[in-house]
């Protein structure tokens, strides 16, 4: 069975979430090529947006399965075997891990035949070794408080994940897209008698909404002049990373 692997973010008009996607098809790349003893295998991890692209995502999927097991590809190495995985780089579950990818896939599968199985693998945020690497980003600052900042979302229940992480890591929550907002969690932490307050932003790569988080804390330390504010770094593109990615690829 011959298989290639295709990282699904969420798209930016940013230049550097793109180029951190870059750099983690090359990390998995490297996993892949360890498991595999596969020396020409960077072709087979690409990368794809679902949004921010100027093709919609079922056409670039199609356009990599075409790649990769197209004439000359790994279809002439093993007929009717070829799998295309799809691995969602979200961290919540929320519509467009639950509902739009799925529909995208759906339409490249109608595309490119039954000589290709295109599987949906499961979402980022889902491995349970993901706490680990935030854990790892909280014991290299010291702080009285942490805030766990996630984007939010619309879709009912897919902030249960995000509560009990920061339960688990000693954090209280706040979203950037919905309540309760990062302002109101500082104002009730201030409230409470904290003077060092730290921000987990939950986050793949740094981009526009990184730099707003940033320019949101220097407005607070202006409201809280007496508060000391960390900000921590996004998860990025790292080795460990692309571990749990490896992780979700093999997933049965």
């Amino acid at each position: 069975m011959s298989s290639a692997y295709l990282l699904v973010s969420h798209g930016s008009r940013d230049r550097r979430p793109e180029i951190a996607m870059q750099q983690l098809a090359k990390l998995v790349h490297n996993k892949l090529s360890e498991n595999h003893n596969l020396s020409n295998s960077e072709h087979l991890v690409g990368i794809a947006a679902l949004e921010m692209s100027p093709q919609p995502l079922h056409e670039q999927i199609q356009q990599f399965a075409n790649s990769v097991f197209g004439d000359g590809g790994l279809r002439t190495l093993s007929q009717n075997e070829n799998r295309l995985k799809i691995v969602p780089l979200f961290l919540l579950p929320g519509v467009h891990v639950m509902t739009d990818i799925p529909a995208e896939v759906a339409l490249a599968q109608q595309a490119v035949g039954q000589h290709i199985i295109i599987e949906v693998q499961p979402y980022l945020g889902s491995h349970p070794n993901l706490e680990k690497l935030l854990a790892k980003q909280t014991a290299a600052i010291k702080t009285e408080a942490w805030i766990l900042l996630a984007h939010g979302s619309r879709r009912p229940g897919s902030q249960e994940t995000i509560e009990a992480m920061a339960a688990s890591l000693g954090a209280v929550t706040a979203y950037w897209a919905s309540p309760p907002s990062l302002e109101s969690r500082v104002k009730e932490l201030v409230d409470a008698g904290y003077r060092e307050i730290a921000i987990l932003p939950y986050f793949l790569f740094a981009g526009g909404i990184t730099d707003a988080i940033a320019a949101s804390i220097e407005e607070l330390k202006l409201q809280f002049s007496a508060v000391n504010f960390q900000l921590a770094e996004p998860l990025g593109a790292s080795a460990e990373l692309a571990e749990l990615i490896w992780d979700l690829t093999i997933t049965p």
